[in-house]
């Protein structure tokens, strides 16, 4: 059976390279690129920085004025996000990306997976050098660098690429994916955030590795048979997720803006309870069941991230759509600190067939 050759890759702080881009001058200065307020001059929040600027310690969701402490003195140069300007350098290199894959799953603006299984022929051999190709092809037609992670599947794919930064290139094959992830501390795995760390350290889980020979039938006990299979399934780098286009197949979502920034978990469900509402309600007028419930979150630092589910068989009530959000912005809220902006809800996987027992069978 051929390997599936997965890339991850990852912008390196791609807001402030963009800036370097537009302003070459500014390269070897510390750069920081803010979400500003406008309550003051230096109210808000770092949304990236620079590797020089993170050598003083200034790093994302930082607020603006500790990090202008932190710089003092230096020759700083802090930005404004510039959303509009950062989707046209994104999406010109997403356009390369695509000339070089089968598949393209672009999960935010700053990464994307790649399935080159067939380009490179099932080799890992051939992996580095088309790696390396791609990676050239960006800076001589955009001018910007990016790491890039390459496995068996997304997942490895993903803590390889996070790895070495910036503008690194790990390969990890597939016989070696057990050892590499296996000393490497449970939080680095999609789903595990503070509060699952400290249960699993109560359980005597700190390493992938001893999640990977914990036994799984206390993993279910203890976490569900939704996510008790993931983090038994996870810590073995298993993840048969494929590498799939954003929107490629059809899909029904609904997106709005909060009131105001928060990170509390019933505030943001009193909005996506009502982005439920319509898509509900097209459901049943189209006569779909669905096997995929998403959600995407946009933090105040602008950045987008998505978080979805697969249903083992396919559904088509209400209560199924809520619960799923409500566990994946459970989890969600779990992994990151960034108060949100905005919210969406997305359906997909339709069929017309009667919906059976409902069971998840995948958190990624």
């Amino acid at each position: 059976m051929q390997n599936r050759i997965i890339f991850l890759a990852d912008f390196d702080y791609f807001f402030a390279q963009c800036e370097e881009l537009r302003n070459p001058v500014i390269k070897d200065k510390p750069i920081v690129v803010g979400v500003y307020s406008g309550r003051t001059e230096e109210s808000g929040a770092v949304s990236t920085s620079n590797y020089i600027a993170r050598g003083y310690g200034v790093k994302s969701g930082l607020p603006l004025f500790m990090a202008k402490h932190k710089l003092e003195g230096t020759d700083a140069v802090f930005f404004k996000v510039d959303h509009e300007y950062y989707s046209q350098i994104s999406n010109r290199i997403m356009d390369i990306f695509r000339t070089y894959a089968s598949a393209l799953e672009q999960v935010s603006v700053d990464e994307a997976y790649l399935d080159v299984t067939k380009q490179v022929e099932g080799s890992f051999e051939k992996a580095y050098d088309y790696a390396q190709k791609i990676k050239t092809d960006v800076k001589t037609k955009v001018g910007i660098a990016f790491t890039i992670g390459v496995g068996p599947n997304k997942l490895v794919a993903k803590i390889a690429c996070d790895s070495q930064k910036p503008n690194g290139l790990t390969i990890i094959k597939p016989e070696n994916a057990e050892t590499f992830l296996a000393p490497l501390p449970v939080d680095r795995l999609l789903g595990v955030g503070k509060k699952t760390t400290i249960r699993m350290e109560q359980m005597g889980i700190k390493t992938i590795g001893a999640l990977a020979k914990y036994d799984c039938p206390r993993l279910i006990e203890t976490f569900g048979k939704a996510l008790g299979l993931y983090f038994h399934n996870a810590a073995n780098a298993v993840d048969n997720e494929p590498v799939q286009e954003q929107g490629e197949a059809e899909s029904i979502s609904k997106i709005g803006t909060l009131k105001q920034d928060t990170h509390n978990l019933e505030f943001i469900l009193q909005k996506t309870s009502e982005l439920v509402e319509p898509i509900y309600k097209e459901l049943t007028e189209k006569g779909y069941s669905f096997k995929t419930v998403s959600i995407y979150v946009v933090n105040v630092d602008l950045s987008g991230k998505t978080r979805s589910v697969t249903l083992e068989q396919s559904a088509k009530d209400k209560d199924t759509i809520l619960r799923n959000v409500r566990m994946l912005f459970e989890r969600f809220l779990d992994e990151s600190p960034l108060e949100i902006r905005r919210v969406g809800v997305r359906v997909a996987g339709f069929s017309k067939e009667e919906p059976k027992q409902k069971q998840l069978s995948s958190f990624f």
